[in-house]
């Protein structure tokens, strides 16, 4: 005699999960030196390159191309967007990612030192005019005011990174 075996019903299908869309992008520093003697810009504190569109503030970042890591790809945008073309990565390719927003994006950042405040606004190939309508060199505290929540996360981690927090 054969046992008969009752199949369970089968469960709904369900879609498969959503990959996140990254993109890659470098908080950019600029420490100035310590000793700079008669120096019109006479501030002691990191500046941190923000990039506006519109109304919405935040650092040089891009998708991550086919074939790239994302540390190249952050390093690539950073370039493209600012033509900053050198970022010290002084505390190595630790990186932090954003909660994932606007229908599965997330934002991973590395943190890097320029060694310059000299920043070009660069026409993107594709829109023929640059991405951004502005930038800014700031202070930490300014950057907070600047920032929304989501990438105010990524200043503060930056911030306590640098200082050795």
């Amino acid at each position: 005699m054969t046992k008969k075996i009752a199949s369970r019903p089968s469960s709904p299908q369900r879609p498969p999960p959503k990959q996140k869309k990254l993109s890659s992008g470098i908080v950019p520093i600029y420490r100035p030196p310590i000793h700079q003697p008669d120096a019109a810009n006479d501030f002691k504190e990191d500046l941190f390159l923000l990039l506006r569109c519109y109304n919405y503030w935040d650092f040089p970042k891009g998708g991550v191309d086919l074939g790239e890591t994302p540390l190249q790809a952050a390093l690539r945008e950073l370039q493209e967007e600012t033509a900053i073309t050198k970022a010290n990565l002084v505390w190595g390719e630790e990186f932090r990612e954003t909660a994932v927003y606007a229908g599965g994006k997330v934002a991973r950042y590395y943190v890097g030192l320029v060694d310059t405040l000299d920043v070009v606004l660069l026409d993107n190939p594709l829109l023929g005019r640059p991405e951004h309508h502005e930038f800014r060199w700031v202070t930490y505290k300014n950057a907070r005011s600047l920032l929304g929540d989501r990438v105010r996360e990524i200043l503060d981690w930056a911030h306590e990174l640098t200082r050795g927090g």
